[in-house]
């Protein structure tokens, strides 16, 4: 080598922890401060996060304020706790394929609604989870509804088999490797076997495992051959009327198609 030619460039550090070419230090300690937040149930103080997360007082502190600052972290009135806000949620629904989703599945969710009696939401995977972003609430006096926001493992959810069913293999593998709590091997086999009869049958049937008396009827809204989400139906059978589930299945299929057909042409929207 001359004394003009320039020296070669020194190759990344081979890092131990794993295969990841570059770190940001600063970045996966705010990264660590949501995700642990996103975990809990309770609220958790400074001095319970610097302890569950491993790091010390000082590395954190500044960190924990400027997510706060920036509206990411809450506190509750009069409580030292911090806990997530609905930033992220709402930093998600902005994306504009997300937005159009809404827009388009609306009216259709009202139409269901309106057909039935019954209440109806959207879902979408997210992280292994599912994800409500839009409900209807039913006309009736009387309904079961799900919050917006409202999450569950995708293994726990009648929407969440939909959304796996509807997928190629190469996107249900990556979604597997999401799940938390990580399933046992029996469960993630039952899981799969089931998701399988869910894409022949076109949606799925089942009864609540969280409220007695509420069947969930799922079908897909399709994107490009994939489910982009889920319309579920928590059906709620009422004793004073005659019980009608077989006609609201099939409304949740047509108002699902109905939906899908509206976003083969999305793109022109974004």
């Amino acid at each position: 080598m001359t004394s003009h030619d320039p020296a070669p460039a020194e190759a990344p550090e081979a890092d131990t922890a794993d295969d990841r070419r570059y770190r940001a230090p600063a970045l996966e300690k705010g990264l660590d401060i949501l995700e642990l937040l996103a975990g809990v149930a309770t609220p958790l103080t400074l001095t319970q996060i610097v302890q569950r997360l491993g790091r010390s007082h000082g590395e954190l502190f500044r960190m924990v304020q400027v997510l706060e600052y920036r509206g990411y972290l809450t506190t509750e009135a009069g409580g030292e706790g911090y806990t997530l806000s609905d930033r992220l949620f709402s930093l998600g629904m902005n994306q504009p394929r997300t937005r159009y989703l809404i827009e388009v599945a609306l009216p259709e969710m009202r139409r269901l609604a309106q057909e039935t009696g019954q209440s109806c939401h959207v879902a979408v995977h997210t992280m292994g989870d599912m994800a409500v972003i839009a409900r209807m609430e039913s006309a009736e006096q009387l309904g079961f509804s799900v919050r917006v926001g409202y999450r569950r493992p995708l293994l726990q959810a009648a929407s969440g088999v939909v959304l796996y069913a509807f997928q190629p293999a190469d996107v249900r593998a990556r979604w597997e490797k999401l799940l938390d709590p990580v399933p046992s091997a029996d469960a993630l086999a039952a899981f799969r076997a089931h998701a399988e009869e869910v894409a022949a049958s076109g949606i799925e049937r089942t009864a609540s495992r969280f409220v007695s008396g509420v069947t969930d009827l799922s079908a897909p809204i399709l994107r490009g051959g994939a489910a982009a989400a889920a319309l579920t139906m928590p059906y709620l059978s009422k004793l004073a009327e005659a019980d009608a589930i077989d006609t609201a299945a099939i409304a949740v299929r047509a108002a699902a198609a109905r939906i899908s057909e509206q976003l083969v042409d999305d793109d022109h929207h974004l």
